[in-house]
């Protein structure tokens, strides 16, 4: 299934879009498509400009390497465990292997980017896409970015007019900030913040989002606090993950309500997958920590119930997709053209492509 099959969530009513989860309406832009899963003989074709692709091109050429002058530059350190940092250094430094082998990974991971890339525009939801933003844990390294440029090159080489830009904040925050273009400026009028909560099949991250509105803009929105939790090393259940979740939220707005910021009784998560009306998790959700996809679960209602009354009320809690709302933080960047999109290079790809609504 894909987003497509959710047509009929679409709302022109601006309340009515907002206010439900996995709106394809929202205040700034239309989601035309989000979470689509091309396939092609060896299996999902955005599996191959992932995290987990980079890091198993590495690895091949790690045993390339080894094989052909008997010694790794990187030793007897597992791949994964090699940092985007260290990478990052090997490729500016002095040791010619330790450089050429990370440049010759970046390399062959910019093709299959540009593969990927051009997979995508050929959807019709994807036609006349005129830029995408590169988000997820891997655009914020030089090794991403690096990629990111190859790609652009290899495509602009096709005669591929599209534009390939780095996510402008950065992708733990980016995936926070993007929350606040969920809800409508009316909902956020009269205060100061609201809470966001990112998702992912390895971390969880909540923060306090200072709205910084004027006359309903939140261009300027920004990550005031935040959490993480790497939940992967804990191996929690469903239900122990929530009421650490929870408890993070609440921590936060706690905090920020002895700062004396005014927060909205609102909270906007990004999370895998597709997500229906009710804010039910249709699938993609498998790297979360037990079932999350099980009929009748619902994210929201299990995590209101453990927050704290704001001003008397019960916080309204809204889900879409965390390559959405990813992708929405870029929204005040997006003014000079009509139709966008963004790729997030994480455990997995997630993707979603906009059309800019126009201002009232």
């Amino acid at each position: 299934m894909d987003s497509r099959q959710l047509d009929d969530q679409e709302n022109d009513s601006e309340v009515g879009a907002v206010l439900g989860h996995g709106a394809r309406v929202l205040p700034a832009v239309t989601v035309d498509t989000y979470n689509e899963e091309l396939r092609d003989s060896e299996g999902f074709v955005g599996d191959r400009a992932s995290g987990r692709a980079f890091r198993a091109i590495l690895d091949d050429w790690r045993d390339r390497v080894v094989s052909a002058l008997g010694e790794d530059p990187f030793g007897d350190t597992p791949t994964d465990e090699i940092s985007k940092s260290k990478l990052d250094k090997a490729l500016s430094g002095d040791e010619t292997v330790a450089a050429g082998l990370v440049h010759t990974a970046v390399e062959e991971f910019a093709h299959e980017l540009a593969t990927v890339v051009r997979r995508f525009l050929r959807l019709k939801d994807w036609h006349g896409t005129e830029r995408i933003v590169i988000g997820g844990g891997l655009s914020s390294s030089h090794i991403g970015q690096l990629a990111m440029g190859r790609a652009q090159i290899i495509l602009a080489g096709e005669s591929a007019t599209v534009e390939l830009r780095p996510i402008s904040n950065h992708p733990d925050e980016a995936g926070l900030i993007g929350a606040v273009q969920l809800a409508p400026s009316w909902m956020l009028a009269g205060h100061d913040a609201i809470a966001a909560v990112d998702i992912g099949g390895t971390n969880i991250r909540v923060g306090i989002v200072e709205l910084k509105m004027r006359k309903g803009d939140v261009s300027k929105a920004a990550v005031w606090k935040s959490q993480h939790w790497r939940h992967r090393d804990d191996e929690p259940s469903r239900e122990e993950a929530i009421q650490r979740l929870a408890e993070m939220v609440t921590d936060l707005m706690e905090r920020a309500i002895d700062a004396k910021l005014k927060v909205a009784p609102f909270v906007g998560i990004g999370c895998p997958g597709l997500i229906d009306e009710r804010g039910i998790i249709l699938n993609g959700g498998q790297n979360l920590p037990g079932n999350w996809e099980e009929e009748g679960f619902r994210l929201d209602a299990a995590l209101a119930g453990k927050l704290p009354r704001i001003d008397s009320h019960q916080p309204t809690v809204l889900l879409h997709n965390d390559a959405v709302v990813q992708g929405l933080s870029e929204v005040p960047n997006m003014e000079d053209v009509e139709r966008w999109g963004v790729l997030t290079i994480g455990t997995g790809l997630g993707n979603a492509r906009f059309t800019n609504r126009p201002k009232e």
